[in-house]
């Protein structure tokens, strides 16, 4: 398991890498500026799909991406 320190560090590194290096500090500049409810903002992400069908979804993606613990995944 990543410590906190970890998890910062990969999340920052993966807003650079999409973004770029202003663009990912303007990102983390509007989520610090505007209030943001993550609940909310999830339950809009995928209109009119259900819970097995985005669950589905994901576990495809999943067993499609390399995993960087090594662990199995079927």
């Amino acid at each position: 398991m990543k410590t906190d320190a970890e998890i910062r560090t990969s999340g920052l590194q993966a807003l650079v890498d999409a973004l770029g290096t202003v663009e990912a500090e303007r990102f983390i500049a509007l989520v610090l500026r505007e209030p943001f409810d993550y609940t909310a903002w999830q339950g809009d992400l995928w209109p009119g799909s259900s819970v097995a069908e985005v669950s589905s979804a994901a576990m495809e993606l999943r067993r499609a991406s390399p995993n960087e613990a090594g662990e199995p995944t079927s």
